[in-house]
């Protein structure tokens, strides 16, 4: 029996974030086969919007943790051109993960990882940049277990995050853009986290729904040598198959100087220590998704928890490029429950909710 609530998904990816329309060259990528529901649909969609191609492909996470720990160097630094040839042939990209056990690479060979990551970094930046893009995630037994809770509650949490009006949610987060793109100072004050750094100059950019479902965000990025300063992670955070806890980062001029997380602290230094970007900050961001509350270990839904913000080691965006590049993006989230989120003297954010009378309409009952 189909679910409505697949069919409503497929139809925010085709109609809204991707603007499938006729003539466009698709590819849905899956990795996972519990996604098979969510394909169909999408490629029965994308069918019926006239495209002139769209081909699926799954991929098996299980198979790729073989690849990190049994390839030899000449594999390991074979680029696959075949691919990115047909990249350059696509205007528009669907990726989805449906992924029953997001510690598969936890034991897999982190230096084999960290170098077939750069070496395809040009397939990323060719869909990131030239295509219509969107990643997403599906619901199966395994996330819904790392989220704590059960499959029907997890559907439930899933779907309420993604099926919204976007275009809503996009008018909602156009003042806080606008008080990001005239602010020139942000600081953030929490227990164990006090934190300065100018964003003078670099735009504010609404995730509205375009480029990740579910949504909802507003980023920009640091100067790049303006980061002063302490701060400490609230919520776990999943990468490379490792999991995160209480990461304490310590910044001296935008680079990180001092980084913690107990017990793995020499792993979270090791990704760090990837290259010279990955120790600068390349994305600050706010989450403003009214259905997002409680981390679920999952970082496309834990960014945009409501009364959230992350601050980001490594890459930045194009659209907020503060110059800074690294084979690393990681989105590190702290709940701001218990903290304040100033922009130049004006209180914006208490307690994860906003202040301003101008940016009530982002607090989630509203």
């Amino acid at each position: 029996m189909r679910d409505s609530r697949v069919v409503d998904m497929a139809k925010v990816l085709v109609d809204y974030s991707t603007r499938i329309v006729k003539g466009d060259r698709v590819l849905i990528n899956a990795a996972g086969f519990e996604a098979a529901p969510l394909v169909k649909e999408l490629y029965s969609l994308c069918l019926t919007r006239g495209v002139e191609y769209v081909e699926y492909s799954f991929s098996v996470p299980e198979i790729d943790r073989h690849f990190y720990n049994a390839a030899s160097e000449k594999q390991l630094a074979h680029f696959p051109q075949h691919k990115l040839d047909f990249y350059k042939t696509l205007t528009a990209y669907i990726g989805i993960s449906a992924n029953e056990n997001s510690m598969v690479n936890a034991t897999s060979n982190q230096k084999s990882m960290v170098t077939y990551q750069k070496l395809t970094r040009p397939l990323v930046d060719q869909r990131v940049r030239h295509t219509k893009w969107v990643v997403t995630r599906y619901p199966t037994q395994g996330a819904a277990q790392e989220a704590r809770m059960s499959l029907e509650e997890y559907e439930d949490y899933l779907f309420s995050a993604c099926n919204i009006d976007w275009a809503v949610e996009s008018r909602k987060m156009e003042k806080l853009k606008e008080l990001m793109d005239r602010a020139e100072k942000v600081q953030i004050k929490a227990p164990d986290t006090d934190l300065c750094f100018s964003i003078k100059g670099l735009p504010g950019i609404k995730c509205d729904g375009r480029y990740n479902i579910p949504d909802g965000e507003v980023f920009t990025a640091p100067v790049r040598d303006s980061v002063n300063g302490y701060i400490t992670y609230n919520c776990p955070t999943i990468y490379q198959g490792k999991e995160f806890n209480n990461i304490r980062l310590e910044f001296s001029e935008g680079k990180i100087i001092k980084a913690t997380a107990g017990d793995m602290t020499k792993a979270l230094n090791e990704i760090l220590d990837t290259d010279e970007g990955s120790r600068y900050i390349g994305e600050f961001a706010i989450g403003v998704n009214p259905n997002i509350r409680t981390p679920m270990r999952n970082i496309l839904f834990d960014e945009k928890i409501s009364g959230s913000i992350h601050f980001t080691p490594g890459q930045a965006y194009d659209e907020a490029d503060n110059g800074n590049h690294s084979a690393v993006h990681w989105d590190m989230v702290r709940l701001m429950k218990d903290g304040e989120l100033w922009f130049d003297d004006s209180l914006i954010q208490k307690q994860g909710r906003f202040t301003l009378p101008e940016l009530q309409l982002l607090n989630p009952e509203n």
